[in-house]
Formats: structure tokens, C-alpha cells, sequence
């Protein structure tokens, strides 16, 4: 079952020509690897050898990079086996978040230089960061209270994780109890690895007596980690390496690099490689040293993670959409593959959006089969010159969709001709078309269309969304043919109105249909982000959609207030505007969204079946601009622009672009023009620079 080498697969169908054999085929796969995974991970009976399981895994894969919604809730995006009632769930303190990507020197100097203009330095002021061997592991969290370990979980999506408590038990990296000097409270986090040694040995004891061999230490790691009996977990060579921290009662340091040092004395242990940097040619010093020395570690690393050394100036950066600012993974170079591009099929997303994918022979690159990449979008087509026929470089960098970076002009065959990009929807056949200032070509065809109908339901049960157990793409998909699912509502109706007919479906049963029955109940109750985000609004992410939830607080107050803003020169219009990062375009897809009647109807049926919490505004001690709105304005000298906005909204104050009635403070630097003469004539409050300061910290 080594899903990660390239295996024969002559032995497969052929691949399909159309979505809908697409999905009967990754259907029937996925249930074959389910079935051997349950076997080899949960009853310790490996029912293939490995090869056919490869052969199959890969063809998985094949199909996803083609078709990549059936990525969702698939094997490949599975470790082991995913048990009948799975790991506890543990809601991380903190969330366990993710990190930009740099790639190039270009990219790092970029990294340092937002950081300077962020807080107001100059163009060569040091920035000492801490670079540290970036492992290709699993991230996993250790909380202690009162000193004494009681939870592990691992990363999932950031704010949730399983509960791997007695699968950490026998990891020698982990101690079980902290010194006395502890706080009450302390969240370690790191990354679970396999050595390559202990790797080594551990396929040759799993080859002699007949087990399973891993593909490599990550995998193995990782099916070693989530395993239902911890017997087996202990079994397993296990390391961790610490590097950051959660949840903490008390402060442990005032800078990352004594943070480490202080967790060493606690008997964790820190990557010996970890090095404190200066500027931009430190960093790629130890960029390039690490990339000779990687060949020859016990170890997989898979760039290098850079962090700002100094806590006060990690807080004042502080974080964007679900990233910090202050933090960056440096990647080391994709791996790249030539080979022939077969043909170029187009793909129709949620939005509508026509994506080009290239079919390709397959070719394997980083340990995976490649037989389809993207293509982007018609301007990308465009600057690559690309053409059915042509010989073509792919990329696949870590777990991207591979990518054609290049065209190999040279062995162009004489027959090729220029890729015409269409006009009308593959899927429906309505109008194409493509808006002045986009990249995208959209299909007009909106819910007419079939493949927007089906992506949309799929983006309302996706993990950032409603995160439904058991409500994966394919039952999407097939609810939705056979007419049980046309809008988000159905899924709560299907209970009531198909539990008999869906216990009857091929692979389903009683079991299966309590537990999909289960977690539609269990998300009954969603927060208002999650709510908004669901929805699919053009423009509309999570970090957008958790900006207007906070700021209008309920359902009622963002619908009405939305509808509302349809009248030009609206007080309701301004103040959307007013939010801040939400423009005049997200403004006009956010009303555009509430004038369909259809979609009113959606709102009201998901009202009428759910409980859709009001968001809490965020309260920090007494502070006295916690609930309260604020412009900046001015030349700022004592702070930049953004940390002023980062500042205030840690204390639990609304940011807005333009001053109205609802303004509590304006704070003015040098150069305020027509801002402030507008907070005069309302009676807000001006503050300058030092004001604001001396009014935050007021307790």
C-alpha cells in the first residue's frame, strides 16, 4: 500500500472522457482503497500488495488533478483509515495556523520589506528572524494544565483537530510532565516526523514479517499517529521537534529564540539547525547551506520557516486572513517534468469561472503520476502560446495542483494550431463572457447552469463552510441527480423526506446513513462567518465573510442591512463601504447577491431551519474602545496605518474607512483634510496620535 510510488497501471480502465464517468470511477476506487485501509489499518489484514494498492491510489490522484472537486473527502486526502466514529475532536485555544509561501530571494526581500512598511521602519532597519528546518511531518498539539500533559491533537483544519492523546504516549520527544517553573496552562506545539533511519528499519521489520511498507517517513509517520489502537502508535518510531506555542497563562519568553531554549530545559526537543538571521543574504546563506545539507539528513524538511524573533513585534504585525504576517515558509525549488500535453479540457466552477486543464501523458514528478494540470485561465493559455500536441515543462510544488510553467518551443510538432478559447459554457451552453478588469471568463448561465448548481452545494458543505460529516462531493453530486438536493435547505430535509430511500443506495446502510443523518443534526447550529461564507458570494471568503459578521453581529442586521444598501446614496450603502477592506466591487457582489429573489428564498428557508448565532462583540478587560468605531486618518508618525488597524481591532474596535454618524473616535495625524473637518461638524471625538495611545492603555 505504498500510495506515493508511481505503479503499473495497465491493468486500470482507461480514463474517462466525461465528469460523470469521472465520478463513477473515483466512486468505485475510493471504495476499494476504504475497504483495503479498513483491513491493513484497523484489522491488521492487508488484503492487496502494495502494488495494486499504488496503482489504484494513483489513479485517484489522476482523476482529482483532472476533475479537482473530487478531491474532497477522498482517500487521497485521507491517513489510514478514517474509522465508523473517528477521533474525538478537540477545538484548538489558539488556532493552529497556516504560513505564506516564498520561493525565490525576490520573494524573502518582499517578505522583509511589508514588514518594515507595516510598522513604520526604514528601508534597511535589521529585523532579526529565527530561520528553522521547516519538517515534513504533522503538525500536533500538546496542551499541559497544572504541568501535566492532558490533551495531543493533531492540526485538521485549524480550529479543530483529533484527539491523539494516548497515541503520543511513547514518544521520547514529549514529556509528560513540565518543571515546577511552569504555568498552569501551556500549549507546545511541533511536528511529528519519522526519522529516515528509523524509517528504514521500520520497512525492513514490516517487509520480513509481511506488513505493509510505507512509501515514505511522512506517511509512515502519519499512519503511525492516527491509528484507533495507541498499541500500534507505540510500536512506532515516533519523534517530535518543537518550534511554537498556543494557549499560555503566563508569558515564557520575549523572543522566539528564547522561547526554544527555555522548552529545551523542559526536555522538548528543538532542531539543532534552528539559526538566528539578520537580513536578506543571512537568509540565503542558510537557505542554500540547509539545501546541500538536506540530502544527508535523518530527517525530511521541505523548505525552511522564518519567523520575526521579537514577541512585541509578532503582536503589533499580527495576523492576515488565516497566516501571520510576521511568519513565512521558504520552499525549496518544485520539481519539475516534461511531457507531451494531449488535450485541453475546460472546467466550470462555483462562480462560473472557465477553467482550463491540461490533459497530459502521465508523467511523474515528486513521487506522484501526473496526467493533468492547470491552465488557469485564457490569459495564461495566452502567455504560455500553449497548444494541443505541444511538449510541455509541469511543476508540482509540495501539494499544489500541478501547474505548465513552460512550452518547449523546440519540439513543437507541425500540426499543432492555436488553442481557441470558448465562448459558451461546456456545460450548459449559455453565453461565456469576461468582465472588463478580470481574468476570469464566467459562464452566464448562473443556477441554470448544472455544473455552478452542483459546485455551489459542494462549497456549502466544504470544511470552511458547513463542514458536514458524511456530506462529501460524490453524495453531493448524487443527491443532486437524483433531484433530493437542489438548494442548501434539502440537506437538512433529507431526514425527513429520503432516510429509507438513501439506506437502500448502493454503498449505503443503516450505519452509514445515521452517521451522515448525524452530522447534517450536528450543523444544524452555525455561526454567522461560517453562514456567510457558505453562501458562495462572489468575492466573499472567510476573511471577508468574517469581517461583515462582525461587524453587523446578526442574520437580521447583514441581511437587512444589504438590501438596504440597493439604494444609491443609502446610509446602509455608505456604511458597507465604510467597512473596512470591503470596496466598492465586494459591495456591489454582496447586493447583487441579495437582489435575486431566488436567493432571498434560499435565506429564508436556511432561517427557517437553522439556529444561525449572533456574533459576540469582542471584549478585552475594560478597555474603552472595545464595541467602539474608529478612523484613522492623517499622516501617522507614531505608528503605520496598519498596525494601527491590526492594534485596534485586537482591542475589539471596529476599523472604518470613512467617518459617518456612527464614528466614536477619529484619530488624526499631521495632514488631515476633509475627515476630520466631517468629525467636527458630527461631534465625534478627535483624538491625535499620542491621545490614542494613552486612550488604549487606559485600563
Amino acid at each position: 500500500m505504498n500510495a506515493d510510488h508511481a505503479s503499473n497501471t495497465s491493468d486500470l480502465p482507461e480514463l474517462p472522457e466525461t465528469s460523470t464517468e469521472a465520478r463513477k470511477q473515483h466512486a468505485e476506487i475510493s471504495d476499494r482503497i476504504r475497504s483495503f485501509n479498513q483491513a491493513y489499518y484497523i484489522n491488521d489484514e492487508p488484503l492487496v500488495p502494495d502494488a495494486e494498492y499504488d496503482a489504484l491510489f494513483n489513479r485517484l490522484i489522476e482523476l482529482e488533478t483532472h476533475y479537482p472537486t473530487l478531491k474532497k473527502n477522498s482517500p487521497t486526502q485521507e491517513v489510514g483509515a478514517a474509522p465508523a466514529d473517528g477521533f474525538a475532536k478537540v477545538k484548538h485555544a489558539r488556532p493552529m495556523l497556516s504560513l505564506g509561501n516564498a520561493f525565490s530571494r525576490e520573494d524573502i526581500v518582499d517578505f522583509l520589506a511589508r514588514i518594515r512598511r507595516f510598522l513604520s521602519l526604514t528601508a534597511h532597519s535589521p529585523i532579526e528572524v529565527v530561520g528553522e528546518p521547516k519538517i515534513d511531518g504533522l503538525s500536533l498539539s500538546l496542551r499541559y494544565e497544572n504541568r501535566q500533559l492532558v490533551t495531543a491533537a493533531t492540526r485538521g483544519d485549524g480550529s479543530e483537530g483529533e484527539d491523539v492523546t494516548a497515541n503520543v504516549a511513547h514518544i521520547s520527544d514529549i514529556p509528560k510532565t513540565l518543571p515546577d517553573d511552569a504555568p498552569d496552562v501551556v500549549e507546545i506545539r511541533g511536528e511529528v516526523y519519522m526519522a529516515r533511519s528509523a524509517f528504514q528499519k521500520l520497512n525492513e521489520t514490516q517487509s520480513q514479517t509481511g506488513g505493509k511498507t510505507f512509501a515514505n517517513p511522512r506517511n509512515a509517520a502519519a499512519g503511525s499517529l492516527r491509528q484507533l489502537d495507541p498499541a500500534i502508535s507505540a510500536k512506532r518510531p515516533l519523534r517530535f521537534f518543537a518550534y511554537s506555542f498556543g494557549e499560555l497563562s503566563e508569558s515564557l519568553a520575549q523572543t522566539q529564540w528564547n522561547f526554544l531554549q527555555k522548552v529545551d530545559g523542559w526536555g522538548f526537543t528543538i532542531n539543532p539547525l534552528t539559526r538566528l538571521l539578520n537580513d536578506a543574504d543571512d537568509i540565503m546563506a542558510f537557505y542554500d547551506e540547509l539545501g546541500v545539507l538536506r540530502p544527508d539528513l535523518d530527517y525530511d524538511i521541505d523548505g525552511i520557516v522564518y519567523k520575526v524573533n521579537d514577541f512585541e513585534l509578532q503582536l503589533r504585525l499580527g495576523f492576515v486572513s488565516r497566516s501571520p504576517r510576521w511568519a513565512i515558509a521558504h520552499k525549496f525549488p518544485a520539481e519539475r517534468a516534461r511531457t507531451r500535453l494531449n488535450a485541453i479540457e475546460v472546467q466550470v466552477g462555483r462562480t462560473g469561472a472557465l477553467t482550463p486543464v491540461a490533459r497530459l501523458e502521465p508523467v511523474t514528478v515528486g513521487g506522484v503520476v501526473v496526467s493533468n494540470a492547470t491552465l488557469h485561465n485564457r490569459d495564461e493559455i495566452d502567455r504560455l502560446g500553449v497548444r494541443v500536441g505541444d511538449m510541455v515543462v509541469i511543476q508540482r510544488a509540495g501539494d499544489v495542483i500541478p501547474q505548465v510553467v513552460e512550452v518547449i518551443l523546440d519540439e513543437r510538432p507541425e500540426d499543432t494550431v492555436e488553442y481557441q478559447f470558448p465562448d459558451t459554457c461546456p456545460k450548459c451552453g449559455s453565453h461565456a463572457m469576461r468582465e472588463e478588469g478580470e481574468a476570469a471568463t464566467r459562464c452566464t448561465g448562473g443556477l441554470i447552469c448544472p455544473a455552478q448548481a452542483v459546485e455551489r452545494l459542494k462549497h456549502f458543505v466544504s470544511r470552511n463552510a458547513f463542514d458536514i460529516d458524511g456530506m462529501g462531493a460524490k453524495n453531493v453530486e448524487t443527491f443532486f441527480e437524483l433531484g433530493w438536493v437542489k438548494s442548501p435547505g434539502d440537506i437538512f430535509r433529507l431526514e425527513t423526506l429520503h432516510a429509507d430511500e438513501i439506506k437502500k443506495l448502493e454503498g449505503w446502510g443503516e450505519k452509514s446513513a445515521t452517521k451522515l443523518f448525524d452530522g447534517v443534526n450536528e450543523r444544524r447550529t452555525i455561526g454567522l462567518d461560517r453562514f456567510i461564507y457558505a453562501l458562495g458570494i462572489r468575492q466573499i471568503g472567510q476573511a471577508t465573510a468574517k469581517l461583515l459578521a462582525r461587524h453587523y453581529g446578526s442574520i437580521t442586521e447583514w441581511r437587512s442591512s444589504i438590501i438596504a444598501a440597493n439604494e444609491a446614496d443609502s446610509d446602509a450603502l455608505r456604511e458597507l463601504i465604510n467597512i473596512d477592506q470591503i470596496g466598492p466591487g465586494v459591495a456591489k457582489d454582496l447586493i447583487g447577491f441579495m437582489a435575486e429573489e431566488h436567493n432571498l428564498e434560499v435565506l429564508d428557508d436556511l432561517q427557517d431551519l437553522l439556529t444561525i448565532n449572533d456574533v459576540e462583540a469582542p471584549t478585552v478587560s475594560d478597555n474603552p474602545v472595545s464595541g467602539k468605531t474608529v478612523v484613522f486618518t492623517g499622516k501617522l508618525e507614531l505608528f503605520s496605518r496598519n498596525e494601527a488597524k491590526v492594534r485596534a481591532e485586537s482591542l475589539g474596535a471596529k476599523v472604518a474607512g470613512s467617518v459617518s454618524a456612527k464614528t466614536d473616535y477619529l484619530v488624526a495625524g499631521p495632514g488631515a483634510g476633509s475627515k476630520l473637518k466631517k468629525a467636527e461638524e458630527l461631534g465625534v471625538t478627535v483624538l491625535d496620535e499620542q491621545g490614542w495611545l494613552d486612550l488604549i492603555a487606559a485600563e
